[in-house]
């Protein structure tokens, strides 16, 4: 079962108002926005990462998801597994404690399980937000809106492919991947204007058709367009590599044509970057600039209930039209 056939089938208990449908990145429950992601050993984080790196990165993902509602991070459960290695969970349990800091979440409760040696660590957090006066969905994208970035693409999934090539590599790409930086005031000052917005944690071409497929409206995105950092560009990666890799929680939203972004006070250093627009009909339109380019088979990451390939290597140093392929490794949630 795929994860876009878990969901359809979930959709039929999914009976609440407050689920919106299994289609957004979080539940409203009242004046609460509450998100659920786990991470797995060998899917989301490497086995060799530093335990406070996962930590954080298990929070961070979580956060994410609150800053695409311009929610206030409240409190959080936790569903911990326990293997016997009491430095790997000191430490795990240390990079977890200066994220909540860091993001102002409060521990209230969880599970602890035991898991047979050798067992494949899976973590989960319940993170729990105050929810703004308005928190925008998926869903309300129009046909008209542009197509927004907060954020560039592509550093996590190229630190991942650094640390698959060398285990002992490091540097911006390996920090962007080990240590994702939510956009928290950046959503909260954004999702008063915006119709739809989400954060972007499986890849740019996937969450935007996602995007567009709950709004049902098309969305059209230069890929000549997509921020991208100088340390990714670096790697000669490739935009599509950088479009379709995953790991970035960058934040993508739709604004009304009149909205625009750079009249409302954001955070200083804060990247904003118009990658597009949405328009009638349905999926995704793909341009380099002006030239049409053909929409991949590989939009970004889903959940198959397989382990992932090395990164194949065919695809470094393309550009638009040949990196069609991002990292297919360890994926994000």
């Amino acid at each position: 079962m795929t994860e876009a056939e878990a969901i359809a089938r979930l959709k039929r208990i999914a009976t609440s108002d407050a689920a919106r449908g299994l289609l957004d990145d979080a539940a409203l429950l009242g004046d609460l926005v509450l998100t659920h992601d786990s991470i797995a050993e060998g899917v989301h984080y490497l086995a060799a990462d530093p335990p406070e790196s996962v930590g954080w990165k298990l929070a961070a993902v979580n956060v994410s998801d609150l800053a695409a509602k311009g929610a206030e991070p409240l409190a959080a459960l936790l569903s911990l597994t326990l293997t016997g290695d009491d430095g790997w969970e000191t430490r795990f349990l240390d990079g977890l404690e200066a994220a909540f800091a860091e993001f102002g979440l409060s521990l209230i409760g969880g599970d602890t399980i035991a898991l047979p040696d050798g067992t494949p660590r899976v973590l989960g957090l319940t993170a729990i937000g105050r929810a703004a006066p308005r928190t925008p969905s998926r869903s309300g994208g129009e046909a008209g809106d542009r197509l927004w970035l907060v954020g560039t693409l592509g550093d996590g999934a190229a630190g991942l492919a650094q640390l698959l090539d060398d285990p002992a590599a490091s540097g911006p790409l390996v920090e962007a991947y080990r240590r994702p930086q939510p956009f928290l005031a950046a959503g909260k000052a954004l999702a008063p204007r915006a119709n739809a917005m989400m954060d972007v944690s499986d890849g740019l071409l996937l969450d935007a058709s996602r995007l567009a497929s709950a709004s049902s409206v098309a969305a059209h995105i230069d890929l000549a367009a997509l921020p991208l950092s100088d340390a990714f560009l670096a790697t000669r990666l490739g935009r599509l590599f950088a479009a379709t890799g995953g790991d970035d929680y960058a934040l993508l939203l739709a604004l009304p044509e009149s909205v625009d972004p750079f009249t409302i006070p954001l955070p200083s250093g804060i990247n904003v970057t118009a990658i597009g627009r949405l328009a009638e009909g349905e999926g995704l339109v793909l341009t380099d600039g002006d030239t049409p380019v053909p929409v991949p088979e590989r939009l970004g990451h889903e959940h198959r209930g397989h382990q992932y390939p090395p990164v194949d290597r065919r695809f470094a140093g393309a550009g638009v039209g040949h990196g069609d392929r991002g990292p297919a490794s360890l994926k994000p949630t």
